[in-house]
């Protein structure tokens, strides 16, 4: 018998995915980004968030999926992992549903041209819908997570 998550849902593309309500720290509307030099080109740079500074990430860019002009829509996700704060930047955010770990398949070799080390797995939410489970901590793999930290100092 699984267990009962809540999921925040957002969109790249047409494509939803989602990420587990505790993980999530706060969504916000877009903000100025300062750029950081000598930086992996999907690490947008940093944001003033109430005097924090937090490192963001374009998870288009993450995901080698093609970049769009930012809109109205675009949200950042402010996300906890490995005790640090980054923002994903995504098309938009505007659902949170509830889930049953039983629901969560494990992902098949790429989804949407993401690789499956990327996620947690594929939610079934009804016949036409299908919820994209992001593992988080393979997201920032530890070596990007090093250089994200020395931004952050």
């Amino acid at each position: 018998m699984g267990e009962d998550i809540k999921v925040i849902v957002f969109k790249l593309g047409n494509e939803e995915y989602g990420i587990e309500v505790e993980k999530v720290q706060t969504i916000e509307r877009m903000l100025p980004i300062t750029r950081v030099p000598k930086t992996f080109t999907f690490v947008r740079g940093v944001i003033n968030l109430r005097g924090v500074i937090i490192p963001v990430i374009d998870l288009r860019g993450r995901f080698s999926l093609p970049l769009v002009e930012y809109n109205e829509n675009t949200r950042i996700i402010i996300v906890a992992v490995n005790d640090m704060e980054v923002g994903f930047i995504v098309d938009s955010a505007n659902d949170v549903i509830d889930l049953n770990t039983d629901q969560i398949a494990n992902p098949p070799e790429v989804v949407g041209g993401i690789k499956a080390k990327y996620l947690q797995g594929v939610a079934k939410i009804n016949d036409e819908r299908l919820l994209i489970m992001l593992n988080l901590p393979e997201v920032l793999n530890k070596s990007e997570i090093i250089q994200l930290e020395s931004i952050e100092e």
